[in-house]
């Protein structure tokens, strides 16, 4: 037996084919234990002949932290836990003075009906947490229409409140271990089809005239109608979240940062049934009387995906104006369009100052998207001639393949688009066009490599910045 290894032994180091077969084998099936080890080991520890699962230590964020099953909550999916977080929010609201409280949500299925948070609060959501929303729309209030909308956003009069609803609250915290806030959506999208809902549906979560807030390490799912709203809110940050809504699932939109100001969306990942996120702020006439802009908003590292429609948008409801954003690092795939933005006569307001920087498109149908004739009016009484402002748009950085068309930026004699510059763009395109870009009634100009070839609208840079040649008209 000794012999017969040697020989092994010595074939194998005689020949370099299989001696390097042997080790890379070894190697790569070293590492796939080690890995797989490691990974068990993360997710459990072992305790004689089982294996038990590691259980992630909730941390104290606020010096009071309270349980739901202090207040009678059940986690078994079907027991109504609606009072049991109106008891547990209504202790906190009393404890802002000592630096509120935070209410933790441990692992299992806490059905409930929507309810109202307060200010001073931390909302934990533990690994393996789900708040579900109850189907039973009766449960669900009604609220009156936003005042920058004028009625609900599918149909007139007021709409369906939100399952987590805030309103002037001020240090707001909803968290966790990536917790699930589940809204139980398919019924609102059943009903909404066949046009059996006599109101607009309920978002799954909206805070409205508020401030300092962070939504942070939450998968948000199935939500009936916006995911996640913020109205006329100050100094929010939205970091980590997963939102995941079926991509027939009618109108779930992402994230709707909508009259917000400082507001911060980063490391998100979105695959949505609309827009993954939509910066609005009001509709037509009831936007312009309201008059609360959207402003100072980055969005940054995110990954999205929207099959039927965009990755980012701004708009079509912008009346109130957006200005001073900023959307860096994203990546769009599988998607309609990439970035967007759309608005119409009769919006009035404003979108200008909007930066792109290093967007990364992926199976895309059309990259960059400017519409100035898109959307439809809350009633008869808007101003046809209240006309939106499109100027000074940037990209710097587009790149992707698979993409049908690049850029389509249709301006209008009314709406002409100002001040547009693409800077650095090498998109591989799915088929060949004539009008690869497409564009009309645009003022602006490109720099530096541009693939594929810019429309004859805008004026060309090199990249030192030295003009290569002038525009034709764009009309």
């Amino acid at each position: 037996m000794a012999r017969q290894r040697g020989d092994l032994r010595r074939i194998l180091s005689s020949t370099p084919l299989l001696r390097s077969f042997a080790f890379r084998r070894c190697f790569y099936l070293s590492w796939l234990i080690a890995f797989s080890v490691l990974f068990i080991y993360q997710r459990f520890k072992f305790t004689g002949y089982t294996f038990k699962r590691v259980v992630r230590p909730i941390p104290r964020l606020r010096p009071h932290v309270f349980n739901l099953t202090e207040f009678g909550g059940v986690a078994d999916g079907k027991t109504l836990n609606t009072e049991a977080f109106k008891r547990a929010v209504d202790v906190i609201s009393r404890l802002g003075k000592d630096g509120g409280g935070q209410l933790n949500v441990a692992e299992g299925v806490w059905l409930t009906a929507p309810f109202n948070l307060t200010s001073h609060m931390t909302l934990f959501l533990a690994e393996d947490a789900v708040i579900l929303g109850v189907e039973d729309e009766s449960l669900w209030e009604l609220m009156p229409a936003l005042p920058s909308y004028g009625r609900g956003r599918e149909l007139p009069g007021p709409r369906y409140g939100s399952l987590i609803h805030g309103q002037y609250l001020q240090d707001l915290v909803i968290t966790g271990h990536n917790g699930t806030i589940d809204g139980q959506g398919e019924i609102w999208w059943k009903k909404h089809r066949r046009k059996e809902l006599k109101y607009t549906r309920g978002r799954l979560i909206q805070l409205m005239w508020s401030k300092d807030v962070e939504i942070s390490h939450i998968t948000l799912r199935n939500s009936p109608f916006w995911t996640l709203h913020p109205f006329n809110c100050s100094n929010v940050t939205v970091r980590g979240l997963t939102i995941i809504n079926p991509v027939n699932a009618p109108n779930t939109d992402g994230i709707n940062p909508d009259s917000c100001r400082d507001m911060l969306i980063e490391n998100c990942y979105i695959s949505v049934g609309d827009d993954s996120v939509a910066i609005k702020s009001g509709w037509d006439q009831y936007g312009i009387d309201y008059g609360r802009p959207s402003a100072n908003i980055c969005i940054r590292n995110c990954t999205v995906h929207s099959p039927i429609s965009a990755g980012v948008s701004i708009g079509s409801e912008m009346s109130g104006g957006v200005t001073n954003v900023s959307v860096e690092n994203l990546l769009v795939w599988g998607s309609r369009r990439g970035v967007r933005i759309k608005t119409t006569p009769g919006r009035g307001g404003y979108i200008t100052n909007v930066r792109y920087r290093n967007l990364t498109l992926e199976n895309v149908r059309v990259g960059i998207v400017i519409k100035t004739d898109y959307g439809d009016h809350p009633d008869e009484n808007f101003d046809i001639h209240a006309l939106p402002v499109v100027e000074n748009i940037s990209f710097d950085g587009v790149y992707g393949r698979d993409v049908r068309i690049p850029v389509r930026i249709y301006g209008s004699p009314e709406v002409p688009v100002k001040g547009l510059e693409i800077k650095n763009m090498n998109v591989g395109v799915t088929r060949k066009k004539k009008h690869i870009f497409q564009c009309s009634f645009l003022q602006g100009r490109v720099i530096g490599k541009i693939y594929p070839q810019p429309c004859e609208e805008l004026d060309r840079y090199d990249s030192d910045g030295l003009e290569s040649s002038k525009a034709s008209s764009s009309a």
